[in-house]
């Protein structure tokens, strides 16, 4: 492993990794994929991440796997290049939640059967009704919230076009 080497925006980027690392995420897996906000263009190879990040490349492998299973990162194949690159899925965080919505009122139903089956112990069974009414209601109000976010982009999109700059939605 060697020392990362310096990048704009690489405080920052390891400041929002740490932040996702507390919040839940594998530790290598953040900073990956904040390292891969701010890559070129072409993304990164994996040697190139594990250079950024001073760390070996087998971390930066396990890292981009678990990071194609939630459909934030995708493998990039360049004619005349052996190399993959990686980068970021363009609005990745929209399909990862889109395609999860269905999963929260699944586990909301779960989580009933569980306090259904432990009757016996009101404080639990309360805190499981509780926890299964907020699964619910993420389920119930995920779809409009994306569909706020469509139109908040749209509505972006359109007054950067307006003014010259270019902004294209996924």
């Amino acid at each position: 492993m060697s020392e990362p080497t310096t990048f704009p925006g690489a405080d920052a980027a390891e400041r929002a990794a740490a932040m996702l690392t507390a919040a839940g995420m594998p530790r290598m897996a953040a900073r990956v994929m904040m390292a891969l906000v701010g890559s070129p263009d072409e993304g990164y190879s994996a040697a190139e991440l594990a250079d950024r990040l001073g760390v070996s490349a087998a971390a930066v492998s396990g890292a981009v796997r678990y990071l194609q299973t939630i459909h934030i990162v995708h493998r990039l194949s360049r004619a005349g290049d052996r190399r993959d690159r990686y980068d970021l899925i363009d609005d990745g965080w929209h399909s990862v939640l889109t395609a999860n919505a269905p999963l929260y009122a699944m586990l909301a139903d779960l989580i009933d059967a569980v306090a259904d089956e432990n009757a016996d112990a009101p404080q639990s069974t309360e805190r499981a009704r509780e926890m299964s009414a907020f699964f619910r209601f993420f389920a119930e109000r995920m779809p409009a919230f994306l569909d706020e976010w469509d139109a908040e982009r749209r509505v972006k999109s359109g007054s950067d076009q307006a003014s010259g700059t270019s902004v294209v939605p996924s």
